[in-house]
């Protein structure tokens, strides 16, 4: 066991949040972000944020196009949006790709609206952090698991909207948070969290199983990333790639148990 780097005698398992050096009970100084050693205790400490690097959250405002797009063009024709929506017969049947064109429909203006303000504020927190190629990612995870999630909970009932998906990045927010520190409760991302998962078993015409499998497919692939940047100086391939065996993992399983019928 390592020791304390003011007092060799003696043996500790806690580190410096700061600096990494060993630290016993006597040398800890608890801070917002961490015990601190003495030494970086003394320090201003820097406010924290999960944005690293000022980039631009292009991808954030693509998939925000994207789905008023898909919004107009499916208000225009009832059957373009009858053929996109996720329905798990239909699925079983052979229409795979209502898994993922479920995620850019909306029932109306209301619901697009929300659902987007959730994405560019969720977006423009993460995404300047993960990257462009990280984020998408992880969305389409997120996305396709909201899809499994509904093959799970409520295969028989049709099911549209990219709450799931975004569920999926305040999952990776969550994530992103605990990995540097931030407070969950202070931050306001698990009574956000709390407030939504009440809202969804409240109110009718909401689908948990396309939330939690959201959330879970964000942290998830949120976790894999994270860990893959902490231990690769070059990760972006790496990250990209787990997320996609992920996200065809996700969707195989989703089609597997697919009902071929509604009973």
């Amino acid at each position: 066991m390592a020791t304390c780097y003011r007092h060799p005698s003696r043996e500790t398992g806690v580190s410096c949040s700061n600096c990494g050096n060993p630290i016993c009970p006597d040398c800890m100084t608890a801070t917002p972000v961490g015990m601190r050693c003495p030494d970086c205790a003394r320090q201003k400490t820097p406010t924290r944020s999960l944005q690293s690097i000022a980039v631009e959250p292009i991808a954030t405002y693509v998939l925000i196009a994207l789905n008023v797009a898909v919004f107009v063009g499916a208000r225009s024709s009832v059957q373009a949006q009858n053929d996109l929506i996720l329905f798990g017969p239909a699925v079983a049947d052979g229409d795979y790709w209502r898994l993922i064109t479920s995620g850019f429909l909306h029932v109306e203006i209301t619901h697009i609206l929300l659902n987007m303000l959730s994405l560019f504020w969720l977006g423009r927190m993460i995404e300047p952090a993960l990257g462009h190629a990280r984020f998408v990612a992880i969305y389409f995870v997120a996305l396709l698991g909201g899809s499994l999630g509904v093959m799970i909970l409520s295969p028989d009932e049709a099911t549209l909207g990219a709450s799931g998906a975004i569920y999926g990045l305040l999952g990776a927010a969550i994530v992103m948070a605990r990995n540097r520190q931030i407070s969950l409760i202070q931050s306001g991302l698990i009574p956000i969290l709390a407030i939504n998962f009440v809202l969804t078993i409240s109110l009718p015409g909401i689908s948990l199983g396309g939330h939690l499998g959201g959330l879970i497919g964000g942290l998830v692939a949120t976790f894999v990333v994270e860990q893959l940047s902490m231990r690769r100086r070059n990760s972006l391939v790496p990250a990209v790639v787990s997320c996609a065996v992920l996200a065809v993992a996700t969707a195989v399983v989703a089609v597997t148990i697919a009902p071929s019928s509604v009973f």
